[in-house]
C-alpha cells in the first residue's frame, strides 16, 4: 500500500490510485493481453453480480413483511410517516398524470395547500415511478423505493470501495454491506425513504476523486474534460437534491472534513488538487443551479414556504452509541434503555462491540491517511450528534457541546442533530474494508498467520449483533366505504372534506383515504411541514384552528365540551375558512363524544352513511369558492 491505501486493479489492467490523491499507480502490473483482459473483466463482473444479488436479497428480506402485504400492510414503527410518504408518491403521480404542477398541492391543508418541495417529496423517484404508483398503488412504490434504496446504497459504496480503496472484492463488500445496512439505515427504512436512498453520494465521491486525479494532467487536457466532468457532477448533485437535501448537506460537510484531514500532512498536494478542480466544481454548481433553480425557488420562496423548522432538541443520548438497535439480532437479546428520539431515528445505535473493533483498527492502522481522516469524521460528527448539552440515559448533564454554537446557523438549524452520526457510517465502513484488506494481505503472505483469523473473528463479534431483522408490519384498518366506494363524491361540490377532527401528524389516516378515493376532494388539515401563521418558521401539520383544537381536546378527554353561541360562531367561521362541503366522522376513538360535540357545533344531527357519520354543511356554510 502507498500512503495508506491498498492497490486496486482498474478495468484496464492497471491499478487505481489513492482517494483524493494523484501520486500515480500504486503498483506496477504486467500488461495483459486482450483475452486476459476480457477474462478478467468477466471475473470481476461475476463478483459484482454476486455481491449485488446478496445485497438485494438482504434488502428484500428486511422489508419482506411489507412486501408480503402490499395491499394493506403497514410498517408499524413508522408512526404516520408511511401514510405521509405514500401520499407524497400518490399525489405526485396524480399531478403528473393530470399535467398539474407537482411542486405544490391544495389536496391537503385546504385552502392554503402544501409546498411539496419544502416537504422532501422525492421527485427524483416519485416522478419516474409514476407508472408504478398508478398501476399498483403508492404502497408498492413506498416499499420499492426503500428496498432499492438499501440495496443501491450498499452497492454504490461497494463499487467505490472496490474501484478506489481496496483490491479485494470481499473487503469492499464488507464496507458496502455496512453502508447499506447499518443500524441507522434500517431504522430509517421504517419510514424515511430520503435517508434510505443514498446511492448517489458515493457516486459524487467517485466523480470528485476522478477530477482530483486529473490534477496532474496538462491544463489543456483538464480544460477539454472540464465540461463533461462538470456536467456529470452537476447532474448528480441535482438528482440528489431531488431525493433529499438533508443527507446531501451532512455528506458535504463530512466529506470536507475527510478531505481536509487526509491532506494535512501534504498540504501542497491538497492545495494543488483543490486549485485544479475548483473551476470544474464552480461550473458544476452553475449547472446544478440551472437544473434546480425553479424547484429551489419554490421551496424557499413559493407558497407555503418556510425558513427553518422548530423541532426542539433532537440529539443523541450518549448511551445510544453503545446499545444495539431494536431491529437487530443484538437488540432481540440486549436492547437496553430506549433513548432514541423515536423508532425511526436510531441513528447512533452502533453497539459497543463495533466501537471496540473500530478503535483497535484505527490504532493499528493509524499511519494510513485514510484511516486518520475517517477517524476524524467519526469523532467530529458523533460529537455534533450529541446536541447542545450532553445527555446520558435521559439525564441532562449540563455539559456544553459544540452543537450549541451551530444550532442557529441557517440550513444547519433545520437538521435533526441526531442524524449527524450517519456521516460516521461510510467512515466506519472504510476502516472495516481496509482492515479486511490488510488481513487478506497477511493471509497471502502466510496461510498460517493468526492475524486474519483474529480480524475475521473481530468482524463477526462487531457485525453479527447488528444483523438486521425483518421490519415488523401489521394490517392497517380498511378504508371506510364512504371513501373507498366513491360515496364522498355525492357530498363534495367545490369545497373540502373536514374530518372530525382534521388530520394531523399524530393521526393522518385521512390522507390514505383520500388517495384511495382517487383524490376526488381536498382535505382540511394534514401531515406536512409548513409555515406557522405569518412567520417563516416551519412546523409539522397545520396551524390549529379553534374548532380543530376543540375536537382534539374532546377526543383526548372523552368529554363533551360546553358549546355556546360564540363557539358555534367560531365553528361556522372555521368551516367557511376550510370552504367545507361535508364534515365526516370515521370510526375512531371516543367517536360518540365527537359525534355529539359536532352535533352541537353545527346545530343538526349527523347521518350515518357507508360506515361514517356525516354532516352536509353546504347550505350552512354557503357557496364554496372553486378549488
Amino acid at each position: 500500500m502507498t500512503q495508506g491505501w491498498a492497490s486496486s486493479p482498474g478495468d484496464d489492467g492497471g491499478s487505481a490510485v489513492a482517494v483524493l490523491d494523484h501520486a500515480g499507480p500504486v503498483t506496477a502490473r504486467p500488461k495483459l493481453s486482450r483475452p486476459q483482459r476480457v477474462a478478467r473483466r468477466i471475473r470481476l463482473a461475476r463478483a459484482d453480480l454476486i455481491v449485488a444479488a446478496a445485497y438485494l436479497s438482504l434488502a428484500v428480506l428486511v422489508l419482506s413483511g411489507q412486501w408480503l402485504h402490499t395491499d394493506r400492510g403497514y410498517l408499524i414503527k413508522s408512526g404516520q410517516d408511511q401514510t405521509m410518504w405514500e401520499w407524497f408518491f400518490a399525489v405526485t403521480a396524480h399531478n403528473v398524470a393530470h399535467l398539474e404542477n407537482p411542486l405544490g398541492s391544495l389536496l391537503q391543508n385546504y385552502p392554503d395547500g402544501v409546498n411539496m418541495m419544502a416537504n422532501t417529496a422525492m421527485f427524483g423517484v416519485g416522478v419516474p415511478l409514476t407508472p408504478v404508483t398508478l398501476m399498483f398503488g403508492p404502497t408498492v412504490t413506498f416499499v420499492l423505493v426503500l428496498t432499492v434504496g438499501l440495496f443501491g446504497t450498499a452497492f454504490a459504496w461497494y463499487w467505490l470501495f472496490s474501484r478506489e480503496l481496496v483490491a479485494s472484492k470481499f473487503a469492499a463488500a464488507v464496507g458496502g454491506l455496512f453502508c447499506g445496512f447499518a443500524p441507522a439505515m434500517i431504522s430509517h427504512a421504517n419510514a424515511h425513504p430520503n435517508f434510505a436512498v443514498l446511492a448517489l453520494l458515493p457516486l459524487i465521491v467517485l466523480q470528485l476523486i476522478r477530477m482530483a486525479r486529473r490534477a496532474e494532467l496538462t491544463r489543456e487536457v483538464r480544460k477539454a474534460r472540464r465540461n463533461r466532468d462538470a456536467f456529470v457532477l452537476g447532474l448528480l448533485v441535482a438528482l440528489q437534491i431531488a431525493l433529499g437535501e438533508e443527507p446531501l448537506l451532512i455528506f458535504a460537510l463530512s466529506f470536507g472534513v475527510f478531505a481536509l484531514v487526509y491532506h494535512l500532512h501534504t498540504p501542497r498536494t491538497g492545495w494543488r488538487a483543490l486549485r485544479a478542480i475548483t473551476p470544474t466544481v464552480l461550473l458544476a454548481a452553475l449547472i446544478t443551479v440551472a437544473l434546480t433553480e425553479i424547484p429551489l425557488w419554490w421551496q424557499f420562496f413559493g407558497p407555503q414556504s418556510y425558513r427553518s423548522i422548530e423541532h426542539g432538541p433532537m440529539n443523541n443520548d450518549l448511551e445510544a452509541l453503545l446499545q444495539f438497535p431494536s431491529e437487530s439480532l443484538g437488540g432481540m437479546f440486549s436492547h437496553g434503555q430506549n433513548v432514541a428520539i423515536n423508532p425511526t431515528e436510531e441513528n447512533s445505535y452502533f453497539g459497543w462491540p463495533l466501537w471496540i473493533v473500530v478503535t483497535v483498527a484505527v490504532a493499528l492502522m493509524w499511519r494510513e491517511r485514510a484511516v486518520r481522516a475517517a477517524a476524524a469524521v467519526i469523532v467530529a460528527f458523533t460529537v455534533l450528534s450529541l446536541g447542545a448539552t450532553l445527555m446520558i440515559g435521559h439525564h441532562n448533564t449540563g455539559i456544553t457541546l459544540p452543537w450549541q454554537r451551530l444550532e442557529d446557523v441557517p440550513l444547519l438549524n433545520s437538521v435533526l442533530e441526531s442524524r449527524f452520526t450517519m456521516a460516521a457510517i461510510p467512515a466506519i465502513a472504510l476502516i472495516l474494508a481496509l482492515a479486511t484488506q490488510r488481513a487478506l494481505d497477511y493471509w497471502k503472505v502466510s496461510a498460517t498467520d493468526w492475524r486474519p483469523l483474529a480480524l475475521f473473528g473481530a468482524l463477526a463479534f462487531a457485525l453479527l449483533p447488528l444483523t438486521p431483522t425483518i421490519l415488523p408490519a401489521v394490517q392497517r384498518p380498511p378504508t371506510p366505504d364512504f371513501f373507498a366506494d366513491g360515496t364522498v363524491r355525492q357530498y363534495v361540490s367545490h369545497g373540502s372534506v373536514v374530518v372530525a377532527p382534521p388530520p394531523t401528524p399524530p393521526d393522518a389516516r385521512a390522507l390514505h383515504w383520500q388517495a384511495e378515493s382517487g383524490f376526488e376532494f381536498p382535505l382540511a388539515g394534514g401531515y406536512f411541514v409548513g409555515p406557522t401563521g405569518t412567520s417563516k418558521k416551519g412546523r409539522y401539520g397545520p396551524d390549529d384552528r379553534p374548532t380543530a383544537s376543540l375536537l382534539m381536546k374532546a377526543q383526548r378527554s372523552n368529554t363533551i365540551p360546553v358549546v355556546d353561541d360564540a363557539i358555534r360562531a367560531q365553528a361556522l367561521a372555521d368551516l367557511r375558512y376550510w370552504r367545507a362541503d361535508v364534515v365526516v366522522l370515521p370510526p375512531t376513538d371516543n367517536s360518540d363524544t365527537l359525534r355529539l360535540t359536532v352535533d352541537q357545533l353545527i346545530g343538526f344531527p349527523a347521518r350515518y352513511v357507508d360506515g361514517v357519520w356525516l354532516w352536509d354543511v353546504r347550505d350552512l356554510v354557503g357557496a364554496s369558492a372553486p378549488a
